[in-house]
């Protein structure tokens, strides 16, 4: 072989691995490849620069085409796309994933969306903004006009303090019938306590706790009212960077890093004089509920674990160990422990919050949110919250209407059959029209392509951890490890043509949205993912409770939670919310209290726990 041929040669077998409209599936000709490299390898001075980690080292044999194993012929392919550094096991990985989840995928998107050539329909839906000023944009959106609590008295006891909701809280500290500093004692007593149980507590951050609440107690002795949330304790899901104290991400690898700059949303929290008392756990790099500490359980049921990786923030908000929390979403991360945990949490229009100094999955997916037990508390947070981020190009000055002032009698709402039908009957006995709803689009691979879009854009974000063999130190290695290994075989065409695919369902979902809102099941991972896709809020609404499977024979308070969604289109988080507020104020749900004080005398925690949360499943 002559050396001078082979950019020729290697360009056709580049075309063949990442064109598959050639006939070959990937698999066939990473294989293919694979022979190829070997045989090159066989005929270099030195092929060791191309397998410069040697775990799946090529055999230097001039019948290399039958003496290579299936596996290092993959493992030599892979040194095309510079990913040599997998051992023998990790490559079987990625074949299987490869054959059974990637390929299935890239064929579904491109008979969707690249059959005719020239690229004129079903454009890319990620738009860059090269806007460069750093300006922050001013008076383009006015403030929600939030309600008063009035007549709110102080409780005798701090139980009945610690559940009531924002607004009532805010309206003891503005009438000095509380102060900050005692209120952020009652809850940093009260995360000291239940964590342990409920292993929902990352970093206490009682220095700072401490000195926001006397300079909001001193705002407030000197006539400054910030507002609804002046001196109000919070947490922050732990991916989001607080000065001084510990950004863990939830992971073995990074849980004594300490980011030393202000994130975009605690800048606005403090701005709005609440107070952070902790930093609350996220399942390891934001994914699921193990953490390197444990994992987090559900307060209504603590044999069960919280689910989803704003795992902290949730169980958190259900206990009375906060008011309310930040958690985030990439796909379910806000909804699904929500519904576990049984409290209200909104999953904004994305590019409502600015994520600078947030870990970053997907830069096209990401959204951070609030967790609170009322609605209305989630619309007051919002508000405090949202508006452009300078660092964050995708953050913008959306312009939400009250929802305090939304009349909800002009609204024509749909109902999916999976809804909470109580919902649909509270909502209409208060005059919205409701009628049946089902929101029909043609894209088949949805889930699919958040997969894709999610775990190539993480991996991007996180190339070095696995380059550097740290996903071995991974928590759960069923998770992240597997997703990001199967991720490096993607090509940058098959990626394209899954972000011209969410294009289509974009336009499609748009199209077929012909009411103001509609109410469905909030943890379908169908719809999770065609929501996160396109950019949809949803509000989870806990709707009421059954009892859980098994129970002891003398009985038990715990409970499984019942919820459900209201969703509303793009920049209309105000109808969700006004929807949610409407249904909240004929019912008290969300109102109820956890068991985590009295678990019944066979409750105790199992160790480990008989119920396991099943994996996320792609279903095509």
């Amino acid at each position: 072989m002559k050396l001078s041929f082979l950019p020729i040669m290697m360009s056709e077998h580049v075309i063949s691995v990442f064109d598959t409209s050639r006939g070959l599936p990937h698999f066939a000709t990473l294989l293919f490849l694979g022979r190829f490299l070997c045989r090159f390898a066989a005929t270099v001075p030195n092929p060791t620069r191309f397998h410069h980690h040697q775990r799946v080292p090529c055999i230097q044999d001039s019948n290399i085409g039958s003496a290579c194993s299936k596996n290092a012929q993959i493992g030599c392919a892979l040194t095309l796309l510079d990913a040599d550094f997998f051992n023998d096991s990790q490559v079987l990985e990625i074949t299987k994933g490869v054959k059974e989840f990637n390929i299935p995928i890239i064929r579904a998107n491109r008979k969707l969306v690249a059959s005719v050539n020239g690229g004129l329909h079903n454009p890319s839906p990620l738009v860059f903004n090269p806007e460069w000023s750093k300006e922050q944009s001013q008076g383009k959106t006015s403030r929600f006009n939030h309600p008063s609590a009035s007549g709110i008295q102080r409780p005798n006891n701090e139980e009945d303090i610690a559940f009531m909701s924002v607004l009532e809280l805010g309206e003891l500290i503005k009438n000095k019938q509380i102060t900050s500093e005692e209120l952020t004692e009652i809850f940093l007593k009260r995360l000291r306590r239940y964590s342990p149980v409920l292993e929902s507590v990352v970093t206490y951050t009682d220095d700072l706790a401490y000195q926001q609440a006397k300079e909001a107690d001193k705002l407030l002795s000197q006539g400054v009212y910030l507002g609804p949330l002046h001196g109000i304790p919070y947490g922050l899901k732990d991916i989001i960077s607080v000065p001084q104290y510990k950004t863990t991400w939830g992971s073995t690898t990074f849980k004594n890093q300490v980011l030393d700059f202000e994130a975009w949303v605690y800048k606005r929290l403090k701005s709005a004089g609440a107070v952070l008392v902790a930093k609350l756990v996220t399942g390891s790099l934001a994914y699921d509920d193990i953490w390197f500490g444990g994992r987090t359980r559900n307060p209504w049921n603590i044999e069960e674990f919280s689910t989803g990786s704003s795992a902290g923030p949730a169980a958190c908000t259900s206990a009375g160990m906060v008011p309310f929390a930040i958690g985030s979403e990439t796909a379910g991360s806000i909804t699904y422990p929500a519904a576990r945990c049984g409290v209200t949490a909104l999953r904004p229009t994305f590019g409502s919050v600015g994520r600078t100094g947030v870990m970053s999955l997907s830069e096209s997916l990401d959204k951070l949110g609030p967790f609170c037990r009322y609605a209305a508390d989630c619309a007051v947070i919002l508000d405090s919250i949202r508006g452009k981020d300078p660092d964050d190009s995708s953050s913008r000055d959306i312009p939400f209407g009250d929802p305090f002032s939304v009349d909800i009698t002009k609204l024509t709402v749909g109902y999916l059959e999976d809804a909470d039908m109580e919902v649909v009957h509270v909502l209409e006995s208060k005059g919205v029209k409701v009628v049946p709803f089902k929101l029909n689009y043609t894209v088949d691979s949805v889930q699919g392509i958040l997969n894709f879009t999610m775990d190539v854009d993480m991996l991007a974000h996180f190339d070095e951890w696995q380059r550097s063999g740290k996903d071995n130190d991974y928590e759960a290695q069923d998770q992240w490890p597997v997703e990001l290994r199967r991720a490096r075989a993607v090509s940058a065409v098959d990626y394209m043509q899954a972000q011209r695919a969410r294009g289509k369902l974009i336009q499609e979902v748009k199209e077929n949205f012909n009411v103001d809102a509609f109410i469905g099941n909030a943890t379908d991972w169908e719809r999770v993912c065609m929501g996160n896709l396109v950019g949809l809020p949803v509000i989870v609404v806990p709707t009421g409770f059954k009892s859980i499977p098994n129970p002891p024979p003398t009985g038990t308070r715990r409970r499984t939670t019942v919820n459900t969604g209201i969703y509303a289109p793009p920049n209309h988080d105000h109808i969700a919310l006004a929807l949610a507020m409407a249904y909240q104020s004929a019912t008290n749900h969300h109102k109820q209290r956890p068991p985590i004080d009295d678990l019944g005398p066979n409750d105790t925690i199992p160790n480990p726990p008989t119920v396991s949360i099943p994996p996320r499943l792609l279903h095509l």
